[in-house]
């Protein structure tokens, strides 16, 4: 959804609507299912069972391949090639800005050079002919013109100052979200690929562990969220 908005801003808006939301939203939770269900079918059932616990465990190598890698390692790698799209697409929208505004100065610098010239001359012919109506209406009209065409190029520049902070800063609340997510979820990811394999044994409070610390990112996400993000922000303040 962010990928599309950011590269092809105009088609992203025709084409959102409810229905391809709802359908969007349908496969991402038919994936999760097929993902989150077998365990429950072929799930080990233990001699003393304890009516308090839920123990879903399995020991197939192929689930565990199919489930890391569907869960985790295939949409962390879509993630980060998205997310390196929009990086590069931001950035060249702001070298695109930069180039205008190059260009922009340039214009700006010749204007400013033709008036500077045109006002020196009308002062030196005022000179020779001070009473001539028309060089003075000149010189008023040419002193009149060019502040306020500086204070546009001043407005521009701080319009360009506003827009660079808050890309920079688009791209910070991108790093964090996406850094936050791979610290919280790939230790357990590892884990249960390791020890799917038969690789290695972990005990069961590093199991917990590193189960708790990727449901930590549950917790952090809203915080980054309402943190950077000046909508939310509104949002909240209207709620609360």
């Amino acid at each position: 959804d962010r990928y599309w908005a950011i590269t092809d801003a105009i088609e992203y808006a025709r084409k959102r609507t409810a229905k391809r939301a709802g359908l969007m939203i349908v496969t991402v939770w038919t994936i999760s299912i097929f993902i989150s269900m077998p365990p429950l079918f072929w799930r080990n059932h233990h001699s003393v069972s304890i009516p308090s616990e839920c123990r879903i465990q399995h020991d197939h190598v192929i689930y565990t391949v199919y489930s890391t890698f569907g869960a985790f390692y295939i949409p962390l790698t879509l993630i980060l090639i998205l997310y390196y799209r929009i990086y590069h697409a931001a950035k060249s929208l702001y070298q695109k800005r930069g180039s205008s505004r190059h260009l922009s100065n340039r214009s700006t610098d010749s204007q400013n050079s033709f008036a500077s010239c045109k006002l020196t001359q009308t002062f030196c012919v005022s000179d020779f002919s001070t009473s001539d109506p028309t060089m003075e209406f000149d010189k008023i009209n040419t002193s009149v013109r060019i502040p306020p065409f500086e204070n546009d190029l001043d407005l521009a520049g701080d319009r360009q100052q506003i827009s660079t902070t808050r890309e920079r800063k688009a791209a910070r609340i991108l790093g964090l979200i996406l850094g936050a997510f791979i610290l919280s979820w790939l230790p357990f990811f590892i884990k249960e690929l390791l020890v799917g394999l038969h690789v290695c044994a972990v005990s069961p409070e590093v199991a917990d562990f590193l189960t708790w610390l990727g449901y930590v990112n549950s917790l952090i996400n809203p915080l980054l969220y309402t943190s950077f993000n000046e909508d939310f922000k509104l949002a909240f303040r209207k709620l609360i």
